[in-house]
């Protein structure tokens, strides 16, 4: 029985990028029929509630101590654990459907409680992380993201045990889904390295996004100096300083010690081998993640069209000739201020040849809106239109890119920009102007183009997510999801996907790593805007006009994405890179690490 165990923080709700993985992976045909026993693990964040909702919608929760459910015949060996490390457990099964194909997945679950942790045993799994990988836990265990992944290490691998997980003929395979999900990796190592082997799942290299976000040179400044860097074999600390104080940083560079590495995307590789250059002696394959691919039919595709475009007529009065898009989450690493710039390009454009076009931006920093506030910000000021500031309209990161909306919308005359500061696409969540037959999925089947301008996208699913509906994909050439297109068409590219790149634009070189980092605001708004000239001439010459031009794009769409769908994914990558690591002699691999954690000083003075 081969068995797969997934720590992640992902569990009991979707979040981002994990949680689309998991979803992706545990409902795909192909993974399915090759992995029979599928294990999640991470903490419990929240006691409260009922039973029923431990484990999420649909989730079946079999044994939780705390809840009074102990009727079960691994009751004991579970109680046994809870009791050696002062943990509470949730054990059970949570559904993953996907309602396009109907697979449905039922995975284990497990969830832990490491509220109350026996203190002398997780300070003795702190030295031996210590002894064996060289971490230095006393720098970062006043951070609780830290210090309850440790806390999680031991009670998951002992969890697993007595779940049957390990111990058979084959190990089990942990993925660390990300820094939080590698102290169980080591943890297993220290304690069971028989029963199990290990891979790293680079979702992000969480240090680099810390640096490309904090810089004013984002993107510009990151990636130059990297390429550089790679040039003189430097690594990160040498180029940017020393980034240990960053309690992410140790437990990505552990990596080092697992069986197989998995990065997202091309950038990905090259950015854990900057963040140590041991990585550059370990496996590591690359593991996109997989695109949705579904036929939709040319007249479904105009339904939502003309959705869309009646949706604009209720809020601005005009109904456009082209409708631009971007789901996203409001973040700085998504660059939406790139959507206002491309925007003042086009506009030139349409202006020129008398046609109009509306930007729906999808995104917000909280929770979703309630339907009775909607309504009421959209009979007092005409949300979403309009904005103000404060519960329950504006948070603070979205009043400042509503502030760019605000001066493109007063310059511009035939383009707009509604920004949608919500979750939800239909007229519950958009309120009564919203036509009443609108649903989410008409902002993807409906759009001409997509915008995911990021200046740091490990992959980014969502700019892709209107390929197999005929949608043009506008991504950078850093989205790890632009080197799964170069991989998916031999190079040789496609009409339906546009890659920018914002780190060369037209006029700049960088042959010094100081340049690079001298770079500020004003020369990398210069630089974007150069990138974004360029980019919305070649959008616009894209634009689907007739009839015959939105089928070419959809069936071109639906045939690219169809050879990145999770079967893909799955046949192609995860599988493969499974098999790895799990006999890595078969594969001329070595089965351990041949380098040495460097030792120094640990401080326990405290404890």
């Amino acid at each position: 029985m081969r068995t797969v165990v997934h720590v992640t923080h992902e569990i009991v709700q979707k979040i981002g990028g994990i949680g689309a993985v998991l979803h992706g992976l545990l409902t795909s045909r192909t993974y399915g029929e090759a992995i029979d026993r599928d294990v999640l693990i991470g903490p419990l964040f929240s006691t409260d509630g009922a039973l029923e909702s431990r484990l999420g919608e649909g989730g079946e929760v079999l044994y939780s101590s705390r809840d009074g459910l102990v009727r079960h015949p691994l009751a004991a060996a579970l109680a046994a654990v809870e009791r050696k490390y002062h943990v509470d457990i949730v054990y059970g099964r949570k559904v993953f459907h996907d309602r396009f194909t109907g697979i449905t997945a039922h995975p284990e679950a497990v969830l832990i409680n490491v509220n109350h942790y026996d203190p002398s045993r997780i300070d003795n799994f702190k030295w031996r992380l210590f002894e064996r990988f060289g971490i230095q836990s006393n720098q970062y265990e006043w951070i609780w993201d830290y210090e309850q992944y440790c806390r999680l290490a031991e009670p998951a691998v002992e969890v697993l045990e007595a779940l049957g997980a390990a111990g058979g003929a084959e190990p089990a395979l942990i993925l660390a889904h990300e820094y939080m999900g590698m102290p169980t990796v080591l943890a297993a190592q220290l304690n069971a390295p028989r029963h199990f082997r290990t891979i790293f799942y680079a979702h992000e290299v969480a240090p680099m996004r810390r640096l490309v976000e904090s810089h004013p040179g984002h993107d510009v400044t990151f990636y130059n100096a990297l390429r550089l860097a790679a040039q003189r074999n430097l690594s990160v600390n040498d180029v940017f300083g020393s980034q240990k104080f960053f309690y992410k940083y140790p437990l990505v560079d552990a990596a080092r010690f697992c069986d197989n590495i998995f990065a997202v995307g091309d950038y990905v590789l090259d950015e854990l081998r900057f963040l140590d250059r041991a990585f550059e002696n370990r496996p590591i394959d690359l593991a996109y993640n997989g695109v949705p691919a579904f036929r939709l039919p040319l007249e479904e595709k105009f339904s939502a069209r003309r959705r869309l475009r009646q949706y604009c007529v209720h809020l601005l009065g005009y109904q456009p000739d082209f409708i631009f898009t971007h789901v996203t989450r409001m973040v700085l690493s998504k660059g939406l201020w790139r959507d206002i710039t491309m925007m003042e390009h086009l506009e030139k454009l349409l202006r020129a040849d008398n046609q109009s076009a509306v930007l729906f931006v999808l995104s917000t920093e909280t929770a979703a809106r309630r339907g009775d506030d909607v309504r009421s910000m959209e009979a007092g000021y005409k949300w979403p239109v309009a904005h103000r500031e404060g519960y329950p309209d504006l948070t603070g990161g979205e009043a400042a890119f509503y502030a760019g909306v605000q001066e493109f919308n007063a310059r511009a005359r035939n383009a707009k920009i509604v920004y949608i500061n919500q979750f939800g696409f239909d007229r519950r969540a958009c309120g009564d102007r919203a036509p009443v037959d609108m649903e989410f999925m008409d902002i993807r089947h409906g759009s001409d183009v997509e915008f995911g301008q990021s200046v740091y996208e490990p992959f980014g699913i969502a700019q892709l997510e209107t390929l197999s509906f005929g949608g043009l994909c506008v991504c950078t050439a850093l989205c790890g999801c632009a080197g799964f297109v170069r991989h998916a068409t031999a190079g040789r590219g496609t009409q339906n996907v546009l890659e920018l790149d914002y780190t060369a634009a037209p006029g700049w070189t960088f042959n010094d790593i100081h340049d690079c980092l001298a770079v500020d605001r004003k020369t990398r708004d210069k630089m974007e805007a150069a990138v974004a000239a360029q980019a919305a001439a070649e959008i616009y010459r894209r634009l689907p006009r007739t009839e015959q031009q939105f089928a070419n794009l959809l069936e071109n769409g639906y045939e690219l994405a169809d050879r990145m769908s999770w079967e893909v994914v799955a046949r192609d990558y995860v599988l493969p890179g499974i098999e790895r690591a799990l006999h890595p002699a078969a594969a001329g691999r070595p089965e351990e690490p041949t380098e040495v954690c460097s030792s120094s000083t640990y401080n326990n003075s405290e404890k």
